[in-house]
Order: structure tokens, then sequence, then C-alpha cells
């Protein structure tokens, strides 16, 4: 297994615990903390960690089979993704809590969608110039 490999899957694994942990943490610690549309929210920080978690994990596997150089990029992108989106979603909705700003927060929120949509595209490129 190459180090790219072994990395992406341990990124991927880790990001997966930690998704786990954020959704236990959300649905015990915080549910009597957040109102309803909060919850939801941050239900939705949650899904989105999970789904780019398990890509992650794909690539990983994927790199096996493709140019690792060229599923950087996309590992990348996504990681941050999951930063940006669902860190942001995260802390959004606990600034009450945590007395963070919103104010800077809230524009974190697009740019980490914008990651994810460009992780998956350029996946996709790599994929279809093979």
């Amino acid at each position: 297994m190459s180090r790219f490999t072994k990395n992406t899957l341990l990124i991927g694994s880790i990001s997966m615990g930690l998704a786990v942990i954020l959704g236990a943490f959300g649905a015990h610690a915080l549910a009597e903390k957040l109102d309803p549309h909060q919850l939801t929210s941050y239900r939705t920080g949650v899904s989105y960690h999970f789904t780019h978690s398990i890509a992650i994990l794909i690539i990983g596997v994927l790199s096996l089979h493709l140019d690792e150089r060229k599923l950087r990029w996309p590992v990348i992108l996504l990681g941050m993704g999951i930063l940006f989106f669902s860190g942001s979603i995260y802390l959004l909705n606990t600034a009450h809590l945590t007395g963070l700003p919103k104010a800077f927060l809230g524009p974190i929120t697009p740019l980490g969608g914008i990651l994810f949509i460009s992780g998956w595209f350029l996946l996709a490129y790599q994929i279809y110039k093979k």
C-alpha cells in the first residue's frame, strides 16, 4: 500500500470517527440547547461530514487503481470542504453557547460547498481522463 493510499484511508477513517462523535454530541449534549432549526442545521453538517468522509475512503481505494497524483486534489478539496462546510455549520449553530461571532462564520459555509463541488468535479474529470 502506498503512502498516499494509507494516509487517505487514515484521514477518511479519522474523519468518520469524528463525524460519529459530533453526531452523538449533537443528538445528546446539544439536543436541549439548540432550537429545532439549529438542530436540523447541525444534523445537515453531520450528514455532509459523513458523506464526504466516505468519499475520501473511496478515493483511498481508488488510488489502488488510478494515478494517486491525480487524486490528491480531490482529497484535499473534500477534506477542506468538510472543515469549511460542516465545521462552520457546527460553529454557527453553537455560537450562542461558545460566544463565537457569527459574522465571519456565515460566508465560510458556501465556500465549503464550493470546495465539495470542486472536489467531486475534479474526481470525475480524473476518472474520465483514465
